[in-house]
């Protein structure tokens, strides 16, 4: 079944990967189903570890009390998570949304998703951001300070990886020597490289270089805010600002006023009137268990 357009959006789904959906043997499953009900897409999210005491608060809704989403404590990996979900599935894309890039090595990065895009035939969107848990920095041996700058550096160095012949990267954090890389990604020249973030600096990065924005819900003003300094962004630095692309994320979650599936009706047609035609939903905070997500993705469509 080929996907159907929802609102004038092309819809996705996050696979079970965490809290009570974390269940990696109902994957193949869950990505199988979902493509049958027309899903466009499959995504995956990334966190490293869930301290008891941490520095930094979850930027979606954390207090003291609760720093983060309890359903953080349990996390699945989301490199097996998608090549599962790519052996099950033929149109469906898959991606990440998204990888803490800066905390991981391009060389190991650039042969995992290469893999991943070529075992999926093509299909494989690339997601970065920066994260926000100091943590998770600290317990992967890399600095929290300059992470930026971190994360310009491996989309040099994976661009390097992909299209290089041979390979090579210097810099500050890797020296990759002249190398002959065979495994090339089934994509030409290179998957697509979304990135997230919600900052002015993070927004600027997506026009000057990315293939597109990775978005969380939020006050329509603000999306329209943030966006237009990707736009300006891409101007400047002689990109057509229309083929870049932008991916939203919507997290049904009680208190936060998307509280059931019925609820991402309105926020499906924010999204077309802003501009962003392909939205993903995320359902691992109303969801039991993954038949019951399966219930509420019927639901949805």
């Amino acid at each position: 079944m080929t996907s159907t357009p929802v609102s004038g959006t092309r819809l996705g789904l996050a696979l079970p990967q965490y809290g009570a959906l974390a269940d990696p043997a109902a994957v193949g499953r869950f990505a199988a189903a979902a493509e049958q009900l027309g899903f466009a897409s499959l995504w995956v999210g990334d966190r490293i570890l869930a301290p008891r005491e941490p520095s930094d608060l979850y930027p979606g809704g954390g207090t003291p009390e609760h720093p983060y989403p309890e359903e953080f404590g349990t996390f699945a990996d989301p490199f097996t998570t998608l090549a599962t979900a790519a052996a099950v599935t033929r149109t469906a894309r898959i991606g990440m949304s998204a990888l803490t890039g800066p905390v991981y090595s391009p060389v190991l990065l650039a042969r995992a998703l290469t893999s991943l895009d070529l075992a999926s035939g093509g299909r494989l969107d690339v997601g970065f951001g920066l994260g926000w848990l100091r943590e998770e920095y600290f317990a992967t041996g890399v600095p929290w300070a300059g992470r930026g700058k971190r994360l310009d550096a491996l989309l040099d160095a994976l661009e390097a990886l992909w299209t290089g012949d041979p390979a090579e990267h210097e810099g500050p954090q890797w020296r990759i020597a002249p190398s002959t890389v065979g495994l090339r990604p089934a994509q030409e020249p290179r998957p697509p490289v979304l990135l997230g973030g919600f900052s002015p600096p993070a927004l600027a990065r997506i026009g000057r270089r990315a293939d597109g924005w990775l978005a969380g819900w939020m006050p329509r003003q603000y999306l329209s805010g943030l966006w237009s300094v990707a736009v300006a962004a891409a101007e400047q630095a002689g990109r057509d600002p229309a083929s870049l692309r932008q991916v939203l994320r919507i997290n049904p979650r009680a208190g936060t006023g998307i509280e059931s599936v019925a609820d991402v009706r309105p926020c499906l047609d924010v999204a077309r009137e802003e501009g962003f035609t392909e939205v993903f939903v995320d359902l691992h905070y109303v969801a039991k268990d993954v038949d019951h997500a399966l219930e509420l993705a019927a639901e949805l469509v």
